[in-house]
């Protein structure tokens, strides 16, 4: 908790680095992360000590701490900074009897140092500072030949997993390569599929929409064409009315009325045959503009099928 005081973090924000950092150390094995961890932590204040509760001769309460490089003796609400270090090289002799404890030092000159703790606690303390002693010791020796040999071997079992590591990383970086290049080739297969549906929808369009203007034109011009034979007809009668012979003043007024009612229906059939002229030519127009958005169609799906054929080679 101490620890944890000295940053001004919430549990969420340690939550969020501890992710972070765990996701810079992918691909580290197990043992490499323990290595790692135990690089940092041997830095740290307290790593690697066991804590004692013990009372030197003025009864104050302290704690012994018991490390790789010596003892340590800390005040009772201090446990990171020691009061008192003595090195496992200017120690001669521990031991204890009953509750006191007495360490000796190689220089004379330096008084002993006594402490009590629980009897209990003694055999636990002494055996493991011969353990932590006798470690600190052979650290200091060269190494025999046994032990040169295992450290080779391991070197070179590590040297192995980590060839061994490197392979697998890099399969695994090409097969998640391959699998993404099989996903974009799938979505280019699909937008190209998807596009080919478009022209398709678009020639099929222009297909029916030319049908459809050749149809009305060939109507238009029929209806045209009776339309101007009519208005022929009518003409002819017309012209025929003029020219017969008005016997009585009733038929003179009847050929009157006959007469106007033949223009009127003439001017009519011309005007309509004139109009359904100009449909005919509008839809002729719209045919042919038709006819150049199809070609243009077929122009750019053809491309298309050409450039994505090129594309899948």
């Amino acid at each position: 908790q101490r620890v944890i005081d000295q940053y001004q973090m919430t549990p969420e924000m340690w939550e969020d680095r501890i992710k972070i950092w765990y996701a810079d150390h992918k691909g580290m094995s197990r043992d490499e992360a323990e290595m790692e961890y135990l690089k940092i932590a041997q830095d740290l204040d307290m790593y690697g000590v066991n804590y004692f509760a013990i009372n030197n001769k003025k009864d104050t309460d302290l704690y012994l701490g018991v490390t790789a490089l010596g003892l340590n003796i800390y005040e009772k609400d201090n446990k990171l900074t020691p009061k008192t270090t003595f090195p496992w090289s200017e120690i001669k002799h521990i031991s204890f009897d009953d509750k006191k404890f007495v360490i000796k030092f190689v220089d004379k000159s330096v008084n002993n140092f006594i402490f009590f703790s629980p009897k209990g606690m003694n055999k636990l303390i002494l055996d493991l500072c011969i353990g932590n002693h006798d470690l600190y010791m052979r650290r200091r020796k060269p190494d025999t030949m046994e032990v040169q040999q295992m450290k080779a071997q391991a070197k070179e079992e590590k040297q192995r997993r980590q060839i061994e590591r490197n392979k697998l990383a890099r399969e695994k970086q090409l097969r998640e390569a391959a699998e993404r290049e099989r996903a974009a080739m799938e979505q280019r297969l699909l937008q190209y599929q998807e596009e080919i549906r478009l022209a398709n929808d678009a020639l099929r369009r222009s297909e029916e929409t030319a049908e459809l203007l050749a149809e009305k034109g060939r109507v238009a011009e029929e209806e045209a064409s009776l339309l101007a034979q009519k208005a022929s007809d009518a003409e002819r009668e017309n012209a025929r009315l003029r020219l017969s012979a008005i016997k009585t003043e009733e038929e003179k007024v009847h050929l009157e009325r006959k007469t106007r009612e033949a223009e009127f229906l003439t001017a009519r059939l011309v005007e309509e045959s004139e109009k359904r002229a100009a449909e005919a030519e509008r839809l002729k127009a719209e045919l042919l503009a038709a006819r150049v958005a199809e070609k243009q169609a077929k122009e750019k799906l053809l491309n298309f099928l050409s450039r994505s054929s090129t594309g899948s080679l």
